[in-house]
């Protein structure tokens, strides 16, 4: 699995799996307006935004594997952003999102112990992350990969709903 770390040109191919992931992973959780008006031209926009920024997150992107290097998936992470933890040995992992067409291929996992590894590279010892309560297919990845809820969550808005989302810790030593 071809994973790199994403450039300021990949701003819109980025958008463009985050919107389909999101129609996909968040259809039974956010109404279907919502998910059809996201525009992946705006999301791109901020995107390139965010990799040209001088604080900039790492976002790996993963390629289809002998293909043509289309972008199929991609993670972000960043020193962790609230209160809770010392940002300096722990990151907050703000996104990994993947095709549908890819779902169960083995990519997300490829891209997750690739972003371990980076992570643990940067001097990160430990990672959170936010994920939906009501998405239990995202729960289960990361459980797999021994990611677990350690009890803490809040209630957030997306798309007009109101949404618990749990946020999941892991020791990227252990």
């Amino acid at each position: 699995m071809p994973i790199r770390e994403a450039l300021p040109g990949d701003a819109a191919a980025l958008a463009a799996v985050h919107v389909l992931s999101w129609r996909a992973a968040y259809r039974d959780l956010l109404p279907r307006p919502y998910l059809e008006g996201l525009d992946v031209e705006e999301r791109a926009a901020v995107r390139h935004a965010r990799l040209t920024a001088p604080e900039r997150p790492t976002v790996l992107l993963a390629t289809r594997p002998g293909g043509d290097g289309r972008p199929v998936a991609f993670s972000c992470f960043h020193p962790w952003p609230g209160e809770g933890f010392e940002p300096a040995p722990t990151a907050e992992s703000a996104a990994l999102y993947a095709l549908p067409e890819v779902r169960g291929a083995g990519v997300g996992r490829a891209l997750l112990s690739a972003t371990t590894g980076a992570l643990v590279e940067a001097g990160f010892r430990s990672a959170a992350l936010w994920v939906f309560a009501g998405n239990a297919r995202a729960r289960r990845f990361y459980e797999a990969a021994g990611r677990r809820a350690d009890g803490e969550s809040v209630r957030e808005e997306t798309g007009g709903r109101a949404l618990e989302e749990l946020r999941y810790r892991s020791d990227l030593l252990e």
